[in-house]
Order: C-alpha cells, then sequence, then structure tokens
C-alpha cells in the first residue's frame, strides 16, 4: 500500500456508543444490548444425538453487530467518556470537532432522520442533544442512575432508563429506583419523569411515532406521545405479577394498534390493544421460542419449537384464526429470520449443536433443509436479502468429522440466498463485531485479538482482510455508502475509515493532540 501523511484528529478509549441507524444485517434485534452475543448460548447448547427432542435452551438471536460509533451519511459521533466530550469526524475529509458534553458520556446515538445525536451522560444525570450539521450542544437533566437510552423512529424523543443487565449496570451513589423513565422531546427539550412497570426491559416506538412503549416482564406502559403532559397507561400481561416470566421479544404492528409479546417458558403470545390498553393470552403451541413481524408488517410469525411449527397471525386482525404451518421434524428449528421483502425466510437453531440449516418459502411453504460445516452461533440476512451470514459456534455437533479443518474452530459461512452456494471460512478466533453496507454489497467483521478488519463482497462471496494499525473494537458503517469504520485500541485514539469499493483506508491517530491521518491504497 502506498501511504500519504495529512492532517490529525481525536479519540478515546475505551469507547462507549451506539448506533441507531441499522447498518448491520438484517437481525433479530438491533436495539438495547451489545455485541457480544448470548453468554448462555454455549452452555445450553445440547449435543445429545436426538436432535428431534426439543432439549435445548433458549435461542441465541443475538447478531453480534451493536454498539459502533454513532453515524449519519458525513459523519461519524465518538463519545469521549473520561474527557466528557463527544467528537464529530467529517468523511471524506476526515476533518474533526470536538465539543463538551455532560460527564461521563458512556452511549451516543444518532437519530433516524440524522438531525441530531445524542448522548447519555451517566456522570452528571443527563442527555446532550447534538445538532449533526451545526454540532450546537444543549444539554437536559434527567432522573438519576440511569444507564440505558432509546430514541424514536422519527426522531423527536429520547428516552432513559436503568437497566440492571447493562454493561455499566452501577449506581452514583444515593437512591435507586427501578420503575422510572425519562422522557426527553428532542425538539423542545422538555423532559417528563414517569413511573412505569418493575425494572424495564426495553422500549419500543410506534412506526408513525406517536406511541411509546415500555416493556417490563409483567406489564407494558403504554405511553401517548401527542398529548401533555405525557402520562403512562399500565396493562398487565402477566398472570401472577410476583412470577411474571421474562418478556423476551415484543413486536408493535405497523398500524401501531397493537403489541404482541413473546414470554419465556410459556405456550401462548400476548397481544395487547394499545389503545384499548386491555391483553389476551392467545394459544401457539408448545415452547414458542422466536416472535418475529413479516417485512411487510402483515404477518406475525411464532416459532413453537417444541411442536414442529410456524404460527403465522394476522398483524391487521390477530385474533383471526392462524395460519400453521409445520417445520421439518428432524431438527427443533427456533428461529425465523425474513429475508429481504419476505419472499424467503430461514429458519434454525442456535439452542441445540446442529449443523444445518432450512429455507422457507413463504408463498409456497416448501421448505428445504442445507446442511452447514458447524452448528450455528448466530445468523443474519443482508439488507438485500441475497446473502445469509452464519457465526458457527467453535463447539462441534455429536456425529463431526475430527478430521475436518472445523474441528474445534470458529467460522463462519456465507451463503447466496438465490442458489444456496456456500463459501465456509475458518477462523483464528471468535468474531468480536459485524457490520454491512446499505447496499448489500460489502460485509465487515472484527475477530477477538487480531490487527484485521475482515472484509466479505456478497457479489463475489471472496473475503479479504485489511491491516490495521492496533486491535479494533468496534466496527459499523457510513449509511448509504460503503465506507466502513473500525475504531481501535490506543492511548491518544484511533478510528480508521475503509472504503470498500476504491480499496482506500484512512487512519487518523491521536484525535486531540497534533494527530496524523494516514491514507493507504
Amino acid at each position: 500500500m502506498t501511504r500519504r501523511t495529512c492532517v490529525p484528529i481525536f479519540l478515546l478509549l475505551p469507547l462507549y456508543a451506539s448506533c441507531s441507524a441499522d447498518n448491520g444485517l438484517m437481525s433479530k434485534d438491533a436495539s438495547d444490548t451489545g455485541w457480544n452475543g448470548d453468554a448462555d448460548a454455549d452452555s445450553d447448547a445440547d449435543s445429545d444425538s436426538d436432535a428431534d427432542a426439543d432439549t435445548g435452551g433458549s435461542e441465541n438471536e443475538d447478531p453480534y453487530f451493536k454498539l459502533p460509533p454513532a453515524a449519519t451519511q458525513s459523519y461519524v459521533f465518538v463519545a469521549n467518556p473520561d474527557r466528557n466530550t463527544i467528537t464529530r469526524i467529517k468523511v471524506p475529509e476526515l476533518s474533526v470537532e470536538t465539543r463538551d458534553v455532560g460527564e461521563q458520556p458512556t452511549q451516543v446515538q444518532t437519530t433516524g432522520d440524522y438531525r441530531r445525536a445524542v448522548t447519555l451522560n451517566e456522570g452528571s444525570d443527563d442527555i446532550s442533544i447534538i445538532d449533526a450539521e451545526t454540532f450546537d450542544v444543549r444539554t437536559v437533566a434527567i432522573r438519576e442512575n440511569f444507564n440505558a437510552m432509546s430514541l424514536s423512529t422519527d426522531g423527536n424523543w429520547t428516552a432513559c432508563w436503568y437497566d440492571p443487565d447493562a454493561d455499566s449496570a452501577s449506581s452514583s451513589g444515593g437512591i435507586q429506583t427501578f420503575n422510572e423513565v425519562s422522557f426527553v422531546n428532542l425538539e423542545t427539550g422538555v423532559h417528563t419523569p414517569m413511573v412505569v412497570g418493575f425494572n424495564p426491559r426495553s422500549l419500543r416506538w410506534s412506526a408513525d411515532g406517536k406511541l411509546a412503549v415500555v416493556i417490563s416482564d409483567a406489564s407494558l406502559a403504554i405511553v401517548d406521545l401527542t398529548v401533555d403532559p405525557l402520562t403512562p397507561q399500565l396493562v398487565p400481561i402477566a398472570d401472577d405479577e410476583l412470577n411474571a416470566p421474562a418478556a423476551e421479544e415484543v413486536e408493535l404492528s405497523p398500524d401501531s394498534n397493537w403489541a404482541f409479546v413473546r414470554q419465556f417458558g410459556t405456550s401462548d403470545i400476548v397481544v395487547v390493544d394499545l389503545h384499548g390498553l386491555t391483553a389476551d393470552h392467545v394459544p401457539v403451541g408448545n415452547n414458542p421460542t422466536d416472535l418475529d413481524l413479516s417485512p411487510d408488517g402483515t404477518q406475525v410469525a411464532v416459532m413453537a419449537r417444541g411442536d414442529h411449527q410456524l404460527w403465522l397471525f394476522d398483524a391487521v386482525d390477530p385474533f383471526a384464526t392462524p395460519r400453521v404451518v409445520s417445520t421439518p421434524s428432524g431438527t427443533n428449528y427456533g428461529s425465523v429470520l425474513y429475508a429481504g421483502d419476505g419472499a424467503q425466510a430461514v429458519l434454525y437453531t442456535s439452542a441445540t449443536l446442529v449443523s444445518q440449516f432450512a429455507t422457507w418459502n413463504t408463498a409456497t411453504d416448501v421448505m428445504s433443509e442445507h446442511s452447514l460445516v458447524k452448528p450455528v452461533k448466530s445468523m443474519a440476512v443482508s439488507p438485500t436479502g441475497g446473502s445469509l451470514l452464519v457465526f458457527h459456534t467453535d463447539d462441534d455437533a455429536a456425529d463431526a468429522d475430527p478430521s475436518s479443518p472445523f474441528y474445534g474452530e470458529w467460522a463462519l459461512t456465507l451463503v447466496d440466498l438465490d442458489d444456496y452456494r456456500q463459501n465456509p471460512i475458518l477462523l483464528p478466533a471468535e468474531p468480536s463485531g459485524y457490520s454491512t453496507t446499505t447496499d448489500g454489497n460489502y460485509g465487515f467483521y472484527l475477530l477477538e485479538g487480531y490487527n484485521f478488519l475482515e472484509v466479505l463482497d456478497f457479489q463475489t462471496m471472496l473475503p479479504e482482510e485489511i491491516s490495521l494499525k492496533s486491535a479494533p473494537v468496534f466496527v459499523g458503517t457510513l449509511p448509504e455508502t460503503d465506507i466502513a469504520f473500525a475504531s481501535q485500541v490506543h492511548d491518544l485514539g484511533r478510528i480508521s475509515f475503509y472504503t470498500a469499493d476504491v480499496g482506500t483506508l484512512d487512519t487518523v491517530t491521536g484525535f486531540e493532540l497534533n494527530s496524523q491521518i494516514d491514507h493507504e491504497e
């Protein structure tokens, strides 16, 4: 590679950030948790040779690709918790500016319209609202000791709460409550605190921007964002509030009329009328392990793993008789993942050590099974639906060949969903991050302990390694571009930008201290 030295910039590690724009592969949930996956997934995996017995635990549907610095088409925003600042890097110029925010900004997210970035400042119990173009900053106080944040789909609201399962779940001292949420109007800066159900787990926003739904195990708190003042309406979703099953998944219908809740260890789903404020339990078969909304929003798909069935509910009329489709009986498929426009979907399991997956033609209900080199840890589909990426476990199926080069090793497989060609790739370490371009042309991932940006060309199905100057921490992409960024370990901060269509790498090092940009081709 040739190298040209230019000017400077800044970044501090550790980097704490998240991205609201969905630049990763289509996945089960790109909202509230980190990239490291389900820590219990491997321990739940069952190598019992009787694959037809439903002995597995919960499905691991974490797609690995979360928590990069926040991005728009033109900027990357990096929170610097040790300096109480936010950095804006303009691409492709790589010009940099820094502004003060609150104390210890542990997250930064960008709104879906890319107009703003928002930091959650845990040290000073406030948020900072940043105008993406002018880089003006205003700070709004919220309730104390919150560590989770979500932005509305229309970019007008943020909500913050305390998540005991979050990495930064620690109190700064004083009292701690477990039923509170702070809503902030990002236009006006008005803060509305409220009490909701015990231990809010996550939050969903309606597509029309009019409702927020706060999810707890025993209840949903429905907030009408068009009413002043904001007031939560609690709807119980568990028969026994003291022993409520965990609410593992929630989907909202596109018309904002219904919420669909899947709880752990039950044999039904909960259908909540978001306007009538009622909840009904609807049977779905034995051991439902996944709930998904079809890409066109017309159907709710529920995997009943114990019965080898896929239950399909009308998202507009959820109490109409569901359509039940049998899945292949030899394997307990527990997860469904729609591809592209939803004409095809993928069925798989990460709860048992099974080296295969199935495809489902959603028009004809024909299902076909396909073998893999190793069991599945997680799966994802490219935004266009043309490529499937399979992240494998390092564990092997009971009938695995010990002489296989993949035996006992990490691996991933790239699958063409048009003709089902596969390119299995042996990995020297576990993947630690993933993202993809929104046009579906390229994917990018990182490997634990290796100083490379790994590139996948989805058209040719060929991988490539790009050498980095230090260990990468996060990977992401700029929306509507072929540019990936990888933040890296460095005492004074380092981030690299790789333009996939032309193969150039630009690295910015030591952001606030007369750093340099290295251009590599």
